[in-house]
């Protein structure tokens, strides 16, 4: 590689770098949470709030990204959010109560929320088309590691040194970040960006996270429950009103208008069913295995990281599968499968054999992989180039809005089950409902995805030429 090409992709290194930083967070404090929540003194299943938040801050200032990057350049948006999610690190290490570190994992996630985009944005501008596959593939490899490394790391600091490093290690990372890119990144920008839709936004976000905090919030014993309630309901009240709003805004910040597209509406509306399971997993998994049958946060981190391995598998596939047997096909019957893997994980007991746990763990990150893989290769089977930047906010707002809640849901079911027991503390036979729940959350998904045409995104799956009929 000559000496150009080198420095050419010093900035997708820079970025994929910033992005590890991030995967792993996101993944790494579910197995530290038994530890965490003994530290906070509260009930690990109340710690469901800090992970919603985290999700949150990543959902609800996604949209802004773009127009931020044009507004100020790209260069000092990333450097920020750097900066921010360092400071929400820092935050999290001090923390000495749960509200704290709540807001705390939420000021960590608009950290997040604003490298990811900005980052991409910085690879468009930066890099020679020649180069731009060998970039990307940059990016796509913190996508496969994080999770598989994030519990690992999280399980191993928690069991033999304190959680409270899981976030100081992100500070020199952070600090060598913010230098590397004022030294190698241009700071590009669109020169009339327009206006932000502010109405929107505020209604927007606002009302995603006082609906989802709200619902998060419920049992917690940070609020009473009566006040959580409100907030969902008034969270819920903001979003009815975006959606009245969206209808006549000239160019809302989310345009709705976009789930009219069949392929976008199974692979958005349908996928959000479908991840409610996804992000419950990892949120459950470390809890009954510490909890329920008695591991360290690194043992747990051993197995939870199969899940992540039977993804990494599943990608090799993936393509050779959608050309097979077409997007509808795969999307019916893998969330079938996907369903029963993830309810599988709710049959763990005490004395069920190590190896036996960790090949269900491994087939719980196998389908739900194929299934991630196909809803996000065919979101934009029918998107106009010019309107995949859009598209692209409505999708991901969505999609971290569903991983979320699919979090709290299983929160909830774990303390119903746990209050109809009458156990004191939550025992291993309190999990397997919370499983079934988001398990089924998956097969409801199939009433969405099953009204696809049987051609739908062949001409991505298959390499065939769709012909769509004239509107008349």
């Amino acid at each position: 590689m000559s000496s150009s090409d080198q420095k050419g992709l010093i900035a997708p290194i820079i970025v994929a770098f910033a992005m590890f930083m991030e995967t792993v967070d996101a993944n790494v404090i579910v197995t530290a949470l038994p530890q965490m929540a003994r530290t906070f003194g509260r009930d690990p299943v109340t710690l469901k709030i800090a992970v919603t938040s985290y999700v949150l801050g990543l959902g609800v200032f996604i949209p802004v990204c773009g127009w931020l990057a044009d507004r100020f350049g790209a260069r000092t948006v990333f450097r920020t959010a750097i900066g921010i999610f360092v400071a929400g690190s820092i935050a999290c290490a001090a923390s000495t109560s749960l509200g704290v570190f709540t807001v705390a994992r939420f000021v960590q996630g608009i950290g997040g929320a604003m490298m990811v985009p900005v980052g991409r944005i910085i690879i468009f501008r930066s890099v020679e088309r020649s180069d731009f596959i060998r970039a990307m593939n940059y990016l796509s490899l913190t996508s496969l590691l994080g999770p598989a490394a994030g519990p690992l790391l999280g399980g191993f600091i928690t069991t033999y040194l304190h959680w409270r490093l899981i976030f100081l290690i992100n500070i020199p990372v952070g600090i060598a970040g913010v230098y590397l890119t004022n030294k190698y990144i241009a700071n590009t920008r669109e020169p009339h960006p327009g206006p932000l839709d502010w109405v929107g936004f505020v209604l927007s976000a606002g009302g995603a996270s006082a609906f989802m905090l709200g619902l998060a919030l419920v049992g917690s014993e940070l609020v009473t429950d009566s006040t959580a309630w409100t907030m969902t309901l008034a969270g819920a009240v903001a979003l009815v009103l975006y959606v009245f709003y969206a209808r006549y805004a000239k160019r809302p910040l989310l345009d709705l208008r976009f789930f009219r597209v069949p392929t976008f509406q199974a692979s958005v509306m349908g996928g959000s069913l479908f991840r409610i399971g996804l992000g419950a997993v990892p949120f459950l998994l470390p809890l009954v295995l510490q909890e329920g049958l008695g591991m360290s946060a690194f043992e747990s981190g051993l197995i939870t990281c199969a899940s992540a391995v039977g993804g990494l598998f599943m990608r090799t596939l993936a393509s050779r599968t959608l050309h097979r047997w077409g997007f509808r096909t795969v999307l019916m019957y893998n969330a079938a499968f996907s369903g029963i893997a993830i309810a599988a994980c709710g049959a763990f007991f005490p004395g069920t054999p190590v190896w036996l746990i960790w090949v269900i763990v491994l087939l719980g990150g196998f389908f739900p992989a194929l299934q991630f893989t196909s809803l996000n290769s065919m979101t934009y089977a029918e998107i106009e180039s010019r309107d995949v930047g859009r598209a692209t906010s409505l999708g991901s707002v969505v999609q971290q809005m569903s991983l979320g809640l699919g979090v709290t849901i299983a929160g909830i079911v774990v303390q119903l089950t746990r209050a109809w027991h009458g156990h004191a503390h939550i025992e291993w036979s309190d999990f397997w409902p919370a499983f079934v729940t988001v398990g089924l959350c998956s097969f409801a998904s199939i009433g969405i995805t099953r009204r696809l045409a049987p051609n739908a995104g062949d001409e991505i799956a298959r390499g065939k030429r769709v012909e769509v009929p004239a509107k008349r």
